[in-house]
């Protein structure tokens, strides 16, 4: 009987690298993934949803967002994870944590090092065996400055020819920008003059896939990261991997084909391995990494922060109710991440399409009204456009279109409440968490328009705050942990469980969840007004006979009674079970 492994891989090899020995690039796939003393499952794992629950829920954030100047930031994090969010956050991103030379990590240097200013494996172990850990497999580019590169400048193999090279006679005007900056970058190197591809900065330089060996190093970096304890992989910057001259080099079948084939290798694991694409593009596009369920477990639910921002700015869910009424249900073995902010701006790709151009604009006046700037990205015609808003989430909701008023933290919590009560896992980068404040000084700094939502706390200071019940940063955090807490016990919570988007009044968003054994039902209302709302309780179908119970506050609400009040940015979980 054929293997039926093999049959696949074999097949996914012969469609990225149709000019190469299948057969021996099938073996050295296996050693790369499964080295001597690892073994692969008999049978793939089967697409569930068991790979996670409603209980679920992660933390995005920096290896040193939280240092003091004496100890180790790694040991710094962990204390404050165990300390502060353990029981109620089970898992972390830590993103980049390797040497590199710019943009906060994913300039890396050395992929198999843990950035010495930061700890060591141990450290990263330590984590893992605690919560559930995500790392960045930074597979598009690396460091201008790394090994690879350098050994690539002097022509020496394998890395001569590692990196993705063009001519500035090549017809460019097709491909998609992410940035402004020229796409190529002159290099001198043993072999003569070179042009390097570079889609997100001149320091981040473009490997060549089409050279297997890339693949297979990368293979092996995957391979230390999971016996580290990593269990979630985060595919950076993936949609971009594969180019073609003359072509958008963008979203490339090859591209999709070794996404499968990194999937097809997390299911044959013996370890689970969740797979995650980082796609920041217009939401048809993001979705289809999904592939039919051979793809990516979970992608990023990208369009989400920018509606939800405009939301809350405006008062009205018209645009996130339109948008998620069409959403289609993550296939079986499939989830959204969702998140309201990350370490980047609020990408506004994703909103293309769903947004109109006028709702945009006055969202980015807003966002600029309250201290936020914007990065752009150039388009195929020479023109720029907004590509992301970089600003903390906090600070974008210190006020509405009407101007700043004194409800910034209720509307805070309102749009995290969303970001719990959605089909998908809940994850919430820790300056959300900590309704940390613009960083300004760290943009004049650094010159960078991201670092404004990349502040560094004080572990000291921070602890400070956290014991001041009055502070800012421990009332958000305190009602935020509640909130993710009673999320946790609630089956219809489950990231797969079933929804449906209420029609309702505009101010409203309003979604129904109902559990996979379909015992619990939620009816999750959420004002994104600073105005009183009514709802019948006859408009969500509470079906009669049953005892409801709003569980963010306890309330009994009767199915026949009066109307269900919803204050400026209130948020009600409405269930049929305690």
């Amino acid at each position: 009987m054929r293997d039926p492994f093999l049959i696949r891989l074999n097949d996914l090899l012969a469609q990225i690298y149709p000019d190469h020995d299948v057969k021996a690039l099938s073996q050295s796939v296996q050693d790369a993934f499964w080295p001597e003393g690892t073994s692969r499952r008999k049978r793939a794992r089967a697409p569930s949803n068991n790979l996670w629950s409603e209980r679920d829920c992660m933390v995005i954030t920096y290896g040193n967002s939280i240092r003091d100047g004496q100890h180790k930031p790694l040991d710094l994090l962990r204390d404050f994870l165990t300390r502060q969010l353990k029981g109620v956050v089970n898992g972390v991103h830590i993103l980049p944590f390797f040497p590199f030379t710019s943009d906060d990590g994913f300039a890396v240097t050395d992929y198999r090092a843990v950035n010495p200013t930061l700890g060591d494996w141990p450290d990263i172990q330590r984590i893992a065996k605690e919560f559930k850990l995500m790392s960045d497999l930074v597979l598009n580019h690396v460091s201008s400055q790394s090994t690879w590169f350098n050994e690539y400048r002097q022509g020496h193999e394998p890395y001569d020819k590692f990196f993705f090279e063009a001519s500035p006679e090549d017809d460019l005007s097709e491909v998609v920008r992410p940035r402004t900056h020229p796409l190529l970058r002159e290099v001198h190197t043993a072999n003569g003059t070179r042009h390097v591809w570079c889609t997100f900065s001149h320091d981040q330089v473009d490997l060549d896939f089409r050279n297997p060996e890339v693949l297979l190093e990368f293979l092996r970096v995957t391979r230390l990261h999971i016996d580290n304890g990593v269990r979630i992989v985060r595919l950076d910057a993936v949609a971009f991997i594969w180019k073609e001259i003359g072509t958008k080099s963008i979203h490339m079948p090859q591209t999709h084909a070794i996404v499968r084939l990194m999937r097809l290798l997390a299911d044959f694991a013996q370890e689970p391995v969740i797979l995650l694409t980082e796609t920041n593009v217009p939401n048809a596009e993001n979705l289809s990494y999904f592939g039919n369920r051979n793809e990516a477990h979970a992608v990023y639910n990208f369009s989400l922060p920018p509606l939800l921002l405009h939301a809350m700015l405006s008062g009205s869910a018209r645009y996130l109710n339109r948008w998620q009424a069409t959403m289609p249900p993550a296939q079986m073995g499939c989830a959204y991440l969702n998140f309201s902010a990350s370490h980047d701006g609020i990408g506004m790709r994703p909103a293309e399409g769903i947004l109109p151009p006028t709702e945009t604009e006055q969202v980015i006046d807003r966002v600029k009204a309250h201290g936020g700037l914007v990065s752009m990205r150039s388009l195929p015609d020479g023109s720029q456009s907004p590509y992301e808003l970089n600003i903390t989430f906090f600070d974008a909701l210190k006020g509405t279109m009407k101007g700043e008023d004194d409800l910034q933290i209720d509307r805070f919590l309102a749009a995290q409440s969303i970001v719990m009560a959605l089909e998908g896992i809940p994850a919430f980068y820790i300056h959300v968490l900590l309704a940390t404040a613009n960083d300004l000084a760290g943009v004049e700094k650094t010159g960078v328009n991201r670092a404004i939502n990349r502040h560094r706390w004080d572990y000291p200071a921070l602890n400070a705050a956290l014991m001041d019940p009055q502070s800012t940063q421990s009332r958000v955090l305190t009602e935020m942990k509640r909130r993710i807490a009673i999320r946790g016990r609630q089956p219809a919570f489950h990231p797969n469980a079933t929804q449906f988007t209420l029609q309702l009044d505009d101010r409203i968003f309003g979604i129904w969840r109902q559990s996979l054994e379909r015992d619990q039902s939620i009816f999750a209302l959420h004002n994104v007004s600073d105005e009183l709302v009514e709802i019948d309780p006859v408009a969500i179908n509470l079906i009669d006979g049953h005892d409801w119970y709003d569980l963010l506050t306890g309330d009994v609400i009767h199915p026949h009674g009066a109307k269900i009040r919803l204050e400026p940015y209130q948020c009600r979980w409405i269930s049929n079970r305690q």
